[in-house]
């Protein structure tokens, strides 16, 4: 999943007094608006390399913690759908990414605001229903659903 350079740059603008957004989306041009590479680098420059086993990603699996706690939070979930109502609002941007640190470090995961702004516009990009339900653990039947992008 990508940003275009022209949404990394109205993203830029919307928070242009907010530093760990600033950062992000530092992270986010330097590599060409690959959001997973961008969290990978911040994350990486935040807590250390990350050693993971064979075929499992530390954004997949950080997606998928955090969809536990985000799709089941109707106060983050409407967050998200006031920003979709008014994207040019940074206060409601910016609400949506404290939001999010707050939710994930009351849950036992640590997230640096930088970071956390990676999360969010990943969320913005796909639409938080698509992330909750495309993220969804496997059902009980043995279906499974595919990795998320």
């Amino acid at each position: 999943m990508q940003l275009t350079n022209s949404e990394i740059q109205a993203m830029r603008e919307l928070m242009p007094d907010y530093t760990p957004g600033l950062e992000a989306m530092e992270h986010l041009e330097k590599h060409n608006g690959d959001m997973e590479k961008a969290f990978q680098d911040l994350w990486q420059e935040k807590n250390g390399q990350v050693i993971m086993g064979e075929g499992k990603s530390l954004w997949d699996i950080t997606l998928k913690n955090l969809r536990n706690e985000l799709c089941g939070d109707d106060g983050f979930r409407g967050q998200i759908k006031e920003y979709t109502k008014n994207p040019g609002s940074s206060p409601l941007l910016t609400g949506a990414i404290v939001s999010l640190v707050g939710l994930a470090s009351a849950n036992g995961l640590p997230l640096d605001p930088a970071i956390a702004t990676v999360i969010v516009l990943y969320i913005l990009k796909i639409g938080v229903n698509i992330f909750c339900d495309y993220t969804e653990p496997p059902t009980a039947s043995g279906g499974t659903l595919p990795p998320a992008p």
